[in-house]
């Protein structure tokens, strides 16, 4: 599936025009999970569909979706892009930036400075990067110019291996754990215990997929987590702040005076 999904983009990229740029202000992912509003740091996902689970969310509406994080204490948003396998659009991402006071990432898969460039004018503050999508070195190289044009980085692994063949090039601010297996799309909460003792420790590590209740955000704090990284659940629920309020147990917002 991967393959296909890369074989897709540099299509897409060969196509690319630029978006206007949009003029918005700009906040920190990395600071925000730094110094969450709760006892681990939640990134919340706008996102329709997905390869694996089809159709979550029939009445979708970003901006509301949004509105809902945001008042829910989400402490940034992440918005699914790719239009072909997740049903995304590049102007969600630019509609729910407009419409919260958050930091939005782009999720999508970045092989190109093209689609960096694109990604700056639709207003992102962070993006995503896939260890296993380029070469490690072309990776390395997308990193450095993301930060150049002030666009912070989420870097995310799979595996244990890929884990060791990305530090051992560069310690990323940023590094994201993501519990699905990419082959067979089940997940395991053993990843983030796995491979949590060989994150750097100048780096913060977020815990991405398979994460549905307190027990599992416990697990992966234990574990060394700074932030989580959750769409389905959150989409499932009724409202996105009856998701979190679930997902966090009832949990109140500490408060930044």
């Amino acid at each position: 599936m991967l393959e296909k999904i890369l074989e897709t983009k540099r299509e897409e990229i060969a196509a690319l025009t630029l978006p206007d740029q949009v003029d918005v202000p700009h906040f920190s992912l990395y600071k925000a999970l730094k110094k969450p509003k709760r006892s681990i740091g939640l990134i919340a996902e706008v996102k329709k569909a997905s390869p694996s689970k089809g159709l979550i969310k029939e009445h979708f509406n970003p901006e509301e979706i949004a509105k809902g994080y945001e008042a829910g204490g989400a402490d940034a948003i992440s918005v699914l892009t790719d239009q072909k396998y997740f049903q995304g659009h590049r102007n969600y991402l630019t509609t729910v930036k407009k419409t919260v006071a958050l930091p939005i990432m782009r999720k999508d898969f970045i092989i190109s400075k093209q689609q960096i460039d694109e990604t700056v004018r639709m207003g992102a503050d962070a993006m995503l990067l896939i260890v296993g999508t380029v070469p490690i070195n072309e990776l390395k190289e997308l990193y450095d110019y993301a930060y150049s044009l002030g666009l912070e980085c989420l870097v995310e692994v799979h595996a244990k291996s890929e884990l060791e063949e990305l530090v051992s090039l560069f310690h990323p601010k940023i590094i994201g754990v993501n519990n699905r297996n990419l082959k067979t799309f089940e997940t395991s909460l053993s990843q983030t215990d796995e491979m949590a003792s060989l994150i750097p420790k100048g780096s913060l590590f977020v815990s991405e997929s398979g994460i549905h209740h307190k027990e599992d955000l416990e697990r992966v704090g234990k574990a060394g987590a700074s932030g989580v990284l959750v769409g389905e659940s959150l989409m499932r629920a009724v409202t996105p702040e009856e998701g979190i309020s679930v997902l966090f147990g009832g949990e109140s917002i500490v408060s930044s005076s």
